[in-house]
Protein backbone atom coordinates (compact mmCIF):
# COMPACT_ATOMS: atom_id res chain seq x y z
CA UNK A 1 0.00 0.00 0.00
CA UNK A 2 1.42 3.37 -0.96
CA UNK A 3 1.64 6.34 1.40
CA UNK A 4 -1.06 8.08 -0.63
CA UNK A 5 -3.45 5.12 -0.24
CA UNK A 6 -2.77 4.90 3.50
CA UNK A 7 -3.47 8.63 3.91
CA UNK A 8 -6.88 8.18 2.23
CA UNK A 9 -7.76 5.45 4.72
CA UNK A 10 -7.11 7.86 7.58
CA UNK A 11 -9.99 10.03 6.34
CA UNK A 12 -12.63 7.36 7.08
CA UNK A 13 -15.15 8.85 9.51
CA UNK A 14 -17.41 6.49 11.49
CA UNK A 15 -20.62 8.09 12.79
CA UNK A 16 -20.88 6.70 16.32
CA UNK A 17 -24.33 8.26 16.69
CA UNK A 18 -25.75 6.18 13.80
CA UNK A 19 -24.80 2.60 14.69
CA UNK A 20 -27.05 -0.42 14.09
CA UNK A 21 -26.98 -4.09 15.04
CA UNK A 22 -27.88 -6.19 11.98
CA UNK A 23 -29.87 -9.44 12.06
CA UNK A 24 -31.18 -11.57 9.19
CA UNK A 25 -34.43 -13.52 9.11
CA UNK A 26 -35.60 -15.95 6.42
CA UNK A 27 -38.34 -18.49 5.73
CA UNK A 28 -35.74 -20.57 3.83
CA UNK A 29 -37.84 -20.21 0.64
CA UNK A 30 -38.29 -16.67 -0.67
CA UNK A 31 -38.39 -14.18 2.20
CA UNK A 32 -35.23 -12.61 3.55
CA UNK A 33 -35.49 -9.61 5.87
CA UNK A 34 -32.73 -7.67 7.58
CA UNK A 35 -33.51 -5.89 10.82
CA UNK A 36 -31.22 -2.99 11.71
CA UNK A 37 -31.64 -2.22 15.40
CA UNK A 38 -30.27 1.14 16.56
CA UNK A 39 -27.57 0.91 19.19
CA UNK A 40 -25.47 3.34 21.20
CA UNK A 41 -21.69 3.44 20.83
CA UNK A 42 -21.38 1.08 23.83
CA UNK A 43 -23.54 -1.53 22.03
CA UNK A 44 -26.67 -1.14 24.14
CA UNK A 45 -30.05 -0.69 22.37
CA UNK A 46 -31.00 2.89 21.50
CA UNK A 47 -34.76 3.02 22.21
CA UNK A 48 -34.90 6.61 20.94
CA UNK A 49 -34.53 5.44 17.33
CA UNK A 50 -36.72 3.09 15.31
CA UNK A 51 -35.48 -0.22 13.85
CA UNK A 52 -35.19 -0.42 10.07
CA UNK A 53 -36.42 -3.44 8.09
CA UNK A 54 -35.09 -4.22 4.61
CA UNK A 55 -36.54 -6.98 2.43
CA UNK A 56 -34.31 -8.84 0.02
CA UNK A 57 -35.28 -11.17 -2.81
CA UNK A 58 -33.94 -12.46 -6.11
CA UNK A 59 -36.04 -12.05 -9.24
CA UNK A 60 -35.55 -14.29 -12.26
CA UNK A 61 -35.31 -12.47 -15.60
CA UNK A 62 -34.30 -13.43 -19.12
CA UNK A 63 -30.89 -11.97 -18.32
CA UNK A 64 -30.54 -13.99 -15.11
CA UNK A 65 -31.18 -13.44 -11.43
CA UNK A 66 -31.43 -9.84 -10.20
CA UNK A 67 -31.24 -8.98 -6.49
CA UNK A 68 -33.94 -6.64 -5.19
CA UNK A 69 -33.75 -4.76 -1.88
CA UNK A 70 -36.67 -2.79 -0.52
CA UNK A 71 -37.51 -0.94 2.68
CA UNK A 72 -40.36 -2.35 4.75
CA UNK A 73 -42.28 -0.07 7.08
CA UNK A 74 -42.83 -2.23 10.15
CA UNK A 75 -42.34 -2.27 13.92
CA UNK A 76 -41.83 -6.03 14.39
CA UNK A 77 -40.31 -8.88 12.41
CA UNK A 78 -43.76 -10.49 12.16
CA UNK A 79 -45.18 -7.33 10.60
CA UNK A 80 -42.17 -7.05 8.28
CA UNK A 81 -42.66 -10.63 7.05
CA UNK A 82 -46.36 -10.00 6.45
CA UNK A 83 -45.53 -6.87 4.42
CA UNK A 84 -42.65 -8.56 2.58
CA UNK A 85 -44.56 -9.60 -0.60
CA UNK A 86 -46.00 -6.13 -1.22
CA UNK A 87 -42.66 -4.43 -0.45
CA UNK A 88 -40.82 -6.66 -2.95
CA UNK A 89 -43.53 -6.04 -5.55
CA UNK A 90 -43.08 -2.27 -5.12
CA UNK A 91 -39.29 -2.68 -5.24
CA UNK A 92 -39.50 -4.57 -8.53
CA UNK A 93 -41.93 -2.00 -9.98
CA UNK A 94 -39.54 0.81 -9.01
CA UNK A 95 -36.59 -1.04 -10.56
CA UNK A 96 -38.52 -1.66 -13.81
CA UNK A 97 -39.58 2.01 -13.98
CA UNK A 98 -35.95 3.12 -13.50
CA UNK A 99 -34.76 0.73 -16.22
CA UNK A 100 -37.44 1.99 -18.62
CA UNK A 101 -36.35 5.57 -17.92
CA UNK A 102 -32.72 4.67 -18.66
CA UNK A 103 -33.80 2.97 -21.91
CA UNK A 104 -35.89 6.00 -22.86
CA UNK A 105 -32.95 8.33 -22.22
CA UNK A 106 -30.59 6.12 -24.23
CA UNK A 107 -33.06 5.89 -27.13
CA UNK A 108 -33.42 9.68 -27.27
CA UNK A 109 -29.69 10.32 -27.69
CA UNK A 110 -28.66 11.84 -30.99
CA UNK A 111 -26.00 10.09 -33.05
CA UNK A 112 -23.58 12.52 -34.71
CA UNK A 113 -21.10 11.36 -37.35
CA UNK A 114 -17.46 12.38 -37.03
CA UNK A 115 -17.25 12.25 -33.22
CA UNK A 116 -15.73 9.67 -30.92
CA UNK A 117 -14.42 6.17 -31.69
CA UNK A 118 -15.48 4.91 -35.10
CA UNK A 119 -16.53 8.46 -35.94
CA UNK A 120 -19.81 7.98 -34.02
CA UNK A 121 -20.57 9.24 -30.55
CA UNK A 122 -23.77 8.76 -28.62
CA UNK A 123 -25.10 11.81 -26.81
Amino acid sequence: MSAHEAKGLGEIDVNLNNLYHEESFTDMKVASVRRLTPIRPDGTPDAGRTPIFIGQAHVMTAAGTIPVSCPIEARTIEEAMQKFPEAVKKGVEKMVAELKEIQREEASRIILPGEGPGNIQLR
